[in-house]
């Protein structure tokens, strides 16, 4: 038989196959794979459906075919008029398709989908009331801290103002011949004087219990008095009279 002779290895179809390095490697491979994808399909087609598999089935064929005669409550519309595709109700102003059905597939009780929305939902509502109380605590501590720093600012500015009316005040008195102070923290004492960053230290005065503000108004009042000495204006007036006349007041928010 031909099938039988041996190939003749000087043919024209012999010498015209594709000899190329590694290809009968990747003719190899994909008839694997092919192979292997008959064989998948095979075992699909030959598996054996479980009960749920062939109850979605039926279910899904029974769902999609249109109500027939034999069904009792078609049969009863269409006694009152009812046609297929019409919609319900004497004007015809309800539903043409029926309700479609919520299967339920798992194992948990009735309810327990609503139980679990409203735990998700009560879960974000309160990282919801977090955050916001998260935000309403950063702001409060961010006004805290411009308060304080605003008090501290203005306490600075007050003791800058005290030691300038203290060394106003000691000026003043000795030209006066006044060889001792009303009160001992009216003047500065010399070696207070000599000190270069007095805001970083504590004022000799401060011993007393007079805070920084009530000092400043005290002494203030004794220079317009005693002096007719203005230290927001920083002039010496004539006499009480002309300082009442053109001084705008007794404080620094009176000269703003």
């Amino acid at each position: 038989m031909e099938g039988d002779e041996e190939e003749d290895y000087m043919s024209d179809s012999f010498i015209k196959q594709d000899v190329r390095p590694g290809l009968p490697m990747v003719r190899r491979v994909k008839e694997a794979i092919q192979k292997e994808e008959k064989q998948k399909e095979a075992n699909e087609k030959n598996r054996q459906k479980s009960i749920k598999e062939e109850e979605k089935e039926r279910r899904d064929l029974v769902l999609k075919s249109a109500l027939g005669n034999e069904n009792k409550g078609f049969a009863l519309l269409q006694k009152m008029g009812y046609k297929s595709g019409q919609a319900l109700g004497k004007s015809g102003e309800g539903i043409v398709e029926p309700i479609p059905l919520n299967i339920k597939t798992g194992r948990s009780g009735l309810g327990h989908e609503e139980l679990k929305k409203r735990k998700a939902e009560e879960k974000l509502e309160n990282y919801r009331q977090k955050l916001h109380m998260k935000k309403q605590a950063n702001e409060q501590a961010a006004d805290q801290f411009r308060i304080r720093f605003k008090n501290k600012q203005e306490e600075r500015k007050m003791e800058g103002d005290l030691r300038k009316s203290q060394r106003a005040c000691q000026q003043l008195d000795m030209q006066k011949d006044i060889e001792v102070p009303k009160e001992t923290w009216f003047w500065i004492e010399p070696e207070e004087e000599d000190k270069k960053d007095e805001e970083d230290k504590e004022d000799e005065c401060t011993s007393s219990d007079l805070s920084v503000s009530e000092k400043l108004h005290i002494l203030t009042a004794y220079l317009r008095k005693e002096h007719f000495y203005c230290i927001w204006c920083g002039t010496t007036y004539e006499d009480s009279e002309d300082l009442s006349s053109n001084c705008p007041g007794d404080s620094a928010a009176d000269h703003d």
